[in-house]
């Protein structure tokens, strides 16, 4: 199955067959399906006993809009599209596990498994929460998992607090005064006032941002100009913009909007600052990874667990559903490349062409849904 998915890839909202194969297995093995929340998701519920506790289960399903190159059987069949980040491995992994939970799961309340288009900078899951999704399918707590190159294949890493952070968008446009390459004097540069604000904004990490505090800011992109003799009349450059704290966050859109402005006035220029608001930062709550925690050590030992491992400067929109639902994001290892057997790229990073989902770990992570679930929903 995650083979089948990982060669038909859909990106985000597009993801039709995909839903339909997860509605079409949740319906078989007996679960009350839900289909359309945020257009393509899908909502498997699942009531045994009389407990009154209701778990939440999330996974992603759409890919990228990456030519993959991995040379396998199962590569994707749409050029340009494939599974990069291993979510046809995350919706498998909970698919195995609805279907052992469904056919033998030893649990007493309400099973509520979600399955999400569009996280890749969509946000499906605030189009699916938009949609009802926590008023219909109401959830004590919620947890997530993916997949991380660089652990061993089943490893699992969990933290509390801060996890995974912020994701903002910035674009801004930098106006001056065209003219003649040969008579500068005669122009206001936009080129040369947007150089100097990417270094500039070189200076908001080191000399802004409290050392002890994560941040990130990148310029993605700049572009400027057609001819070698012509100054241009506009330059843009295009940012990502990353926190792990709510007031860094803030203190990056004030200060990189001040030095756009500052720099180009500098220059005879003005600046024009787009920003557009992402992801937020994923925290996780400490009672929900406790309990998260003991069940991987219960499930694979305290060797193959990190208890609290590094925060990530990746973002990911089940940060949404946190803000919500207590609850709490772990890693499952995909292959750190140290066994000499296994495929190059289940050790290479996620959004790469020649990734693959590591299929050692399928079994891992769907025993670990499994047993939250029973651990979780007790009488």
């Amino acid at each position: 199955m995650r083979r089948d998915i990982h060669r038909h890839p859909e990106l985000g909202f597009q993801e039709f067959r995909t839903s339909e194969l997860v509605a079409e297995r949740l319906t078989q093995w007996g679960y009350s399906v839900t289909r359309g929340l945020g257009g393509t998701g899908v909502v498997g519920q699942l009531q045994r006993g009389t407990g009154a506790k209701r778990l939440g289960l999330r996974a992603d399903m759409d890919a990228l809009p990456i030519v993959e190159a991995t040379g396998l059987a199962h590569a994707s069949c749409h050029t340009g599209v494939m599974h990069a980040c291993g979510h046809d491995g995350h919706t498998a992994m909970l698919l195995a596990a609805a279907q052992h939970l469904a056919e033998h799961g030893d649990f007493s309340g309400t099973l509520n498994l979600i399955f999400q288009p569009a996280e890749e900078g969509l946000g499906g899951a605030v189009k699916m929460m938009e949609d009802g999704l926590f008023a219909r399918f109401p959830c004590d707590a919620i947890f997530g998992m993916h997949n991380m190159p660089g652990y061993p294949a089943g490893h699992l890493a969990l933290r509390d607090g801060p996890a995974m952070a912020s994701s903002d968008y910035v674009g801004i446009t930098i106006h001056g005064n065209g003219g003649h390459g040969a008579m500068p004097h005669r122009a206001a540069d936009p080129v040369v006032a947007a150089s100097s604000l990417v270094m500039a904004l070189q200076t908001v990490v080191s000399r802004n941002v409290d050392p002890l505090q994560m941040a990130v800011v990148t310029v993605g992109a700049f572009h400027a100009g057609e001819a070698n003799n012509v100054i241009p009349p506009h330059a843009t450059l295009r940012l990502s913009v990353r926190a792990l704290d709510r007031d860094v966050r803030t203190l990056l859109q004030q200060r990189i909007t001040a030095l756009a402005q500052q720099q180009a006035a500098s220059f005879g220029c003005t600046a024009e600052v787009e920003y557009r608001p992402g992801y937020c930062v994923l925290v996780n709550t400490r009672a929900e990874t406790d309990f998260a925690r003991e069940v991987a050590l219960e499930l694979v030992g305290p060797g193959r667990v990190t208890l609290q491992a590094p925060a990530l400067p990746g973002s990911e929109d089940f940060a949404f559903m946190l803000e919500k639902v207590p609850g709490s994001y772990l890693l499952i290892g995909n292959g750190d490349g140290t066994d000499g057997g296994t495929f190059a790229g289940h050790a290479c990073m996620v959004h790469n062409p020649g990734y693959d989902f590591n299929d050692a770990s399928l079994p891992v992570g769907a025993a670990y849904w499994a047993l939250l679930a029973e651990r979780f929903l007790v009488e």
